[in-house]
Parts: C-alpha cells; structure tokens; sequence
C-alpha cells in the first residue's frame, strides 16, 4: 500500500497504454505499478503484493497466460486480463489459468474499473470468509451449510444439479466461470465437452430466480466462454 491507496500492477508493454491506465487508475483512488514485461511483473507481485492487476496477454517475453499460471502457483491476487486478443479461445484459457475477468481492446475505462472492483470485491470476500456458510446477492441469499435459497425472502426449491450449479457460481460470485470448469465440477471430468448441458440448467435456474428470465440481471452469460453470479443485481 502507498498512503492508504490500493495497489494495482500493471503489466503491459505499450508505453501509451501504461500512462493511460497510471492515470485513469490514479484518479480513482488507486497507486499504481508499472512492468514492461512478464518477467518483471512476476518479481513486481512477489515483491509489491499489489490488491490486483491488469494484464496483457501480448507480452514480449512470457505470453500472458503463462504469466497467470505462474501467478497462481503462490498467490490469489485478483488478474484483469486487458488485450487485444478477441477469440473465445484465448478468453477461455486465461479464465481457466485463473483470471478473473477479461477485458477487450479496445477498452472503456469506465468497464475496466468496474470489473476490477468487481474482481477485488470477490477476492476481499474469499480472503474473508474462507469458511463463509452464506452468500448473499441482492435479494439472493445462498445458506451454504442448509443447501437452502432464498429469494426476497422467500425459499425457492431447486433440484441436487441446480443447487451445485448455483453453489459453484455463488463460491465464485463476481468472477467469470469458464463453461469447462462448471461442467467438470458440477457433473464430472466426463462431461467436460457437454456445454448443452449448462444451457439447460443455467435456463432452469433464472427461472426460478430471476425476475425476468429473458433479461437476466444475477446470472450473467459471457458469450462463448461462460457465466458469473453478478454481486451487483438487486
């Protein structure tokens, strides 16, 4: 920490794109670090322990998702992929190298920001709440320890397989949830190619809890990639 401000490492090799996030970041409260490259970023987070990063996958020397590997063997820190790479593939294998979020070139600031607070606020909540027994969003609220759900109060029933789709997505709320990762931990490494499968249970439960199951505000699709349990739909 720099007098009380948050930390965010930045890793990216542009100059412009650095100097545009140093201030962006700055006038919103943050302290910022700067690393050209992917090797200096990795010595940067061990030694700075910043509350989170932003970083391209264009490195010159390691490629980015490498670089979230590497990141993963020591330390949760929350990673905000920025870069121009637009395949669902290469979302796909920074999400499950374990990013929390990816965001496109070019970018709004307004929606950088707001997934890295997004991203911060789910790690304060796993940092704080190792052993949480409950997971509220909005009029949302998971019992863990009760296998109960409520909705503005009132329980809702869902079968065994909703109940861990939701559970998985709520131990997770705020972070993108690669397709692969919901298939192989809610039914099995053998299903891991199934995504029909998500597509129907995902509908069946924003029918029990969304009020409007064709625009839905708590369980959100990221196109070709996967889903999330949005912390902030009311």
């Amino acid at each position: 920490m720099t007098s009380g401000r948050p930390v965010v490492l930045v890793i990216e090799d542009e100059p412009p794109i650095r100097k545009f996030l140093r201030a962006s970041l700055e006038a919103q409260g943050f302290s910022v670090e700067e690393a050209e490259s992917g090797e200096r970023g990795l010595a940067m987070a061990a030694n700075r322990r910043p509350e989170a990063i932003v970083l391209d996958l264009g490195l010159p020397d390691v490629d980015g998702v490498e670089v979230i590997v590497r990141l993963r063997e020591w330390s949760r820190v929350p990673i905000v992929v920025l870069s121009a790479r637009t395949q669902e593939g290469d979302k796909i294998r920074a999400l499950d190298a374990g990013a929390d979020d990816y965001v496109v070139k070019p970018f709004g600031v307004g929606e950088l920001l707001a997934r890295l607070r997004v991203a911060m606020r789910h790690a304060a909540i796993v940092d704080g709440t190792s052993a949480a027994t409950s997971i509220e969003a909005g009029n949302l609220k998971i019992d863990l320890t009760a296998r109960r759900v409520m909705v503005s109060g009132k329980e809702v029933h869902l079968t065994p397989t909703e109940y861990r789709l939701l559970a998985e997505l709520a131990k997770h709320s705020g972070k993108v949830l690669t397709q692969r990762h919901l298939l192989k931990e809610v039914w099995g490494p053998g299903y891991a190619d199934r995504p029909h499968y998500l597509r129907i249970y995902m509908a069946n439960l924003r029918a029990k809890l969304e009020a409007d199951p064709a625009r839905p505000q708590r369980l959100q699709t990221e196109t070709g990639v996967g889903y999330r349990l949005s912390l902030d739909a009311n």
